[in-house]
């Protein structure tokens, strides 16, 4: 794989390390502020809500830009919107500055994943983009459970700062690595934007984005609130918190990259095995969840299930969208963070409930059900190698 893919997934890393670590920093950031857990979820819908309006908005922008230009300026606007939410102490800032950095990372991903796609063959976009995604799965598996550790340790204002920094050497790399004139296709050297947005009128395309959303919410709607699983419900301590999200991004870098394999060959295969097992395995969760061995085993198959489909669908995404080469990735970004915003949203709901700790991973049962339930009747669609078709 080309150098400059590795330089895209460190900035992901970087990006990566702030959407997931907030997993482990809520209850510290609920206490600081004065809110409810519940209500310091909104920190992650509104993230993804940035995510849904960023992506086709900002690779709209970005079609008229240097490739190397765009992604440099969006990972500063990120890291200097965490410098802000490091610095202060109203709630209400800190979800607007989620918002401005979910709109710059929406940005990067759109274009990333569009660059991503241009370095290597037509056949080969399901392993570029399980590089590019292994940025967010190191993670989940270093970024994450340190972000947390340290929230634990100094403060969730320190895990904020830590992203900042981290932003830096990122940013360096993509202005050394990525070449000045790689320009995304865009009105002079492809199809215009309306024949892009066009493309959404596909009915395949719109049911890959609608299974890969629900699944997406699935997966965030558990991993947000996995620190009051850990904690209260099998009465572990605090630090046992990142010890369950190194589990979660190990499975998840696992799962990316087998599934980064099958996904252009063979998503048929990683579908129809991964879809009925994440079914199986939330509920599983949620009644194992008070004996730590269970929590951590299920922790590490859940990420590498939800990472091995979530990623195979992205690559279905692109191959649909083939037609729209600058926005593609953006629809590809959009839709799961649909899932993203989804999620945590109906985990909150689920908190308030009977269930209390355990009902996020009960709501992640019931919308994988509801994935499956729309893709079931289309599999044939999910399942199509579509690679053979865009090399002709």
């Amino acid at each position: 794989m080309p150098f400059p893919l590795y330089l895209l997934a460190l900035a992901v890393f970087a990006m990566g390390t702030s959407e997931f670590m907030l997993a482990g920093l809520l209850p510290d950031i609920a206490s600081d502020l004065g809110v409810t857990v519940g209500t310091a979820g909104v920190l992650t819908s509104a993230f993804a809500i940035g995510m849904i309006v960023g992506a086709p908005l900002m690779a709209a922008l970005a079609r008229h830009w240097p490739a190397r230009s765009s992604l440099l300026g969006f990972v500063l606007v990120f890291s200097a919107a965490h410098a802000l939410g490091a610095a202060t102490s109203s709630f209400p800032v800190l979800c607007a500055t989620r918002a401005v950095a979910a709109l710059a990372n929406a940005g990067f991903l759109a274009v990333a994943l569009t660059t991503a796609t241009t370095l290597v063959p037509a056949d080969k976009k399901g392993r570029a983009l399980a590089v590019l995604l292994s940025g967010t799965m190191v993670a989940t598996i270093v970024g994450v459970p340190g972000g947390s550790a340290l929230g634990t340790l100094l403060g969730w204002r320190a895990a904020f700062w830590a992203v900042a920094v981290l932003c830096l050497p990122a940013a360096i790399g993509i202005l050394t690595g990525i070449p000045a004139r790689h320009v995304q296709e865009g009105p002079a050297d492809g199809p215009p934007l309306r024949a892009e947005l066009a493309q959404l009128k596909s009915p395949r395309l719109l049911l890959i984005m609608l299974f890969g959303a629900l699944v997406n919410a699935a997966t965030f709607a558990s991993f947000t609130f996995l620190a009051p699983v850990v904690t209260d419900t099998a009465g572990l301590d605090e630090l046992w918190i990142s010890v369950v999200l190194v589990l979660f991004g190990a499975g998840a870098f696992l799962g990316v990259t087998v599934a980064g394999r099958l996904s252009d060959r063979r998503p048929g295969l990683v579908i129809a095995t991964c879809g009925p097992m994440l079914l199986i395995g939330w509920p599983t969760l949620a009644v194992l969840a008070h004996q730590p061995v269970a929590l951590l085993t299920l922790a590490f198959a859940q990420g590498a299930l939800s990472f091995a489909l979530g990623g195979t669908l992205i690559t279905r995404v692109l191959y649909e969208a083939a037609g729209a080469p600058a926005m593609a990735g953006s629809y590809a970004t959009a839709a799961l963070n649909v899932g993203a915003a989804a999620g945590p949203l109906t985990a909150a709901a689920a908190l308030g409930t009977a269930l209390g700790d355990l009902g996020p991973l009960w709501a992640s049962g019931l919308l994988v059900a509801a994935a499956l339930l729309v893709a079931l009747p289309s599999r044939t669609v999910l399942a199509a190698d579509r690679s053979s078709e865009v090399l002709r």
